[in-house]
């Protein structure tokens, strides 16, 4: 039973609660201490320790009538709840954060004390707390999980006993998820306790966006120009069933790789593009509209024109896209002496991105060659692709790969594998040590290695996962959303943030990015008021101060 010096006895009858049950909330450190100095007594005093392990989202009668049958198995109940970063369900799962799901638990009576556990598994805090009674549910019985079998393992390598019981009613978490919808303010509870949990305030926020500004970075890919036609639907034409357009006008917007680049001068950064050009009005239109932002442009191969991507658009509807593109004839040789100049040209830069924009530089021959001489230099090197994603596994190595979850399942060819299990395969294959999959409405997940060290074993375990929800207010126009996600994304880790600081202010810009028609570069000024104006950064920039 819980005392009030934060000590354990023998159960002398029923279980009382904290006058706080927060102060049931510790950490694995200090309550193994407490365990320890529980096990110093003689043995008559001695309390048997009983431990529950589980995700717990949503406690139900399911969960009651389980943590109050393992409580009866002994005088303390410990429950260790999994990690939001560890649980391998859905994108958007767990549905309460590690915090609450936390005090839901130790809000019972019946639980002595609650521990949330970093590991995907119990192994590693069932060895550390070596509880007297492990209780699993009834489908454990059988089970020949590796994971459970080697968490049985433990318990029962120094003499511990493993009990199975799931409660006289049986609930599923994920079923009730399903058939319920999410309200607003749970959802904002959730964001706000991710933001709080990886130090994401608007003052540390902000601070990343400044540090941009000065930054030296190479981004390496094609432009690509696209037109968006405006036009007004007349009637269908008297020839053949076919749509008549009246032509009202069109712009212009410089996209791919120069879209990245220009997103860089936009934040204050000094990018250099280096890309592929011609001598046709397009390279002359592209060229001088990304000198007029700041953007320092080199040719390093040469092709006849660069690529044109017309929409047709009536009211805010895109009825169809047209591509005119020549093919980029480059030769060994040439990609060899394009490479050597990229080489170059990153030596002194504190960034490269990689922009596969499907229109032929980032051919294997070139990327092979930038691979073998950007590998072991102190550079940041990230990557991503636009439409077609034909190599962006070519690019090795990465600190960060950006891309969504339908151009990585082209790239991998993989239709059916779930989405942590696809990406391990990624990454694996590429190297890369960090990942963003963007969702579409349903936000992004990040992934990351358990270590950032490629020769330590933990390289190659199981990666570290965080579902992180959309951020747009509103949709107009998601093309060049990808772009501005990887500009900021990329920057904002090499200049010092962790994966889920960059991944915020990436998912902020390419929400703002969405509220805009055409691919248009986000200005750090927007970027700063949306800061300001964003409700979970009120609440996580409080609890920074506190701390």
């Amino acid at each position: 039973m819980l005392n009030e010096d934060h000590g354990i006895t023998r159960s002398s009858g029923a279980p009382s609660a904290s006058r706080d049950y927060r102060r049931k909330i510790v950490g694995n450190r200090r309550l193994a201490e407490i365990i320890a100095l529980a096990r110093a007594k003689p043995e008559a005093a001695r309390p048997t320790i009983v431990q529950c392990h589980g995700c717990f989202d949503i406690v139900h009668p399911g969960h009651i009538r389980y943590l109050q049958f393992a409580r009866r198995q002994g005088d303390v109940l410990i429950v260790s709840i999994t990690g939001d970063a560890t649980i391998d369900k859905e994108p958007q799962r767990p549905q309460i954060p590690q915090e609450l799901r936390a005090e839901n638990l130790a809000a019972l009576e019946f639980v002595d004390w609650v521990v949330i556990d970093p590991h995907p598994t119990a192994e590693a805090i069932l060895e550390s707390l070596r509880p007297d009674v492990y209780v699993k549910g009834r489908e454990y019985a059988t089970s020949e999980d590796p994971r459970f079998l080697r968490e049985r393992g433990v318990v029962e390598s120094y003499g511990g006993r493993v009990i199975f019981s799931s409660g006289e009613v049986v609930f599923s978490s994920s079923r009730i998820i399903g058939a319920m919808g999410e309200t607003d303010e749970l959802s904002e509870r959730r964001l706000e306790y991710l933001c709080d949990r990886h130090e994401i305030h608007r003052s540390s926020m902000m601070r990343h966006v400044a540090g941009i500004r000065g930054a030296s970075v190479v981004v390496v890919g094609d432009i690509i120009v696209e037109r968006y036609v405006l036009c007004d639907a007349k009637n269908v034409s008297s020839e053949s069933p076919m749509m008549s357009l009246k032509a009202l006008g069109k712009e212009d917007y410089a996209g791919g790789a120069a879209l990245i680049a220009l997103q860089l001068a936009a934040f204050g950064a000094r990018p250099t593009l280096l890309t592929a050009t011609g001598d046709g009005a397009l390279s002359q239109w592209a060229e001088q509209r990304l000198t007029d932002a700041g953007v320092r442009v080199r040719s390093i191969l040469q092709r006849s024109e660069i690529p044109l991507r017309t929409r047709f658009v009536v009211d805010d509807r895109k009825l169809f896209k047209v591509e005119y593109a020549e093919p980029l004839a480059a030769d060994s040789a040439s990609e060899h002496e394009a490479a050597c100049i990229a080489v170059q040209e990153c030596a002194d830069a504190e960034s490269v991105i990689l922009f596969d924009a499907g229109a032929g530089l980032l051919a294997p021959g070139f990327l092979n060659g930038l691979n073998e001489s950007l590998r072991g230099r102190q550079v940041a090197l990230a990557g991503g692709c636009g439409e077609t994603p034909a190599n962006l596994l070519a690019i090795r190595n990465a600190n960060l790969i950006v891309c969504s979850e339908r151009k990585l399942r082209l790239a991998m060819n993989d239709f059916d594998t779930g989405l942590s299990a696809l990406v391990y395969r990624a990454m694996d294959r590429t190297g890369a040590e960090r990942m963003i999959v963007t969702l579409g409405k349903r936000g992004v997940v990040t992934f990351q290695r358990p270590s950032d060290d490629p020769h330590a074993p933990a390289w190659k375990g199981r990666l570290l996962s965080e579902h992180l929800p959309s951020l747009a207010d509103r949709v107009v126009d998601h093309f060049g959303c990808g772009e501005v996600m990887l500009a900021t994304g990329a920057c904002v880790a090499a200049t010092g943030g962790s994966l889920m600081q960059a991944a915020y202010l990436a998912t902020l810009a390419s929400g703002v990015e969405a509220g805009a028609t055409g691919p248009v570069a986000v200005t750090a000024d927007r970027l700063m008021g949306q800061l300001e104006s964003r409700a979970e950064l009120r609440r996580s920039s409080q609890q920074g101060r506190v701390a």
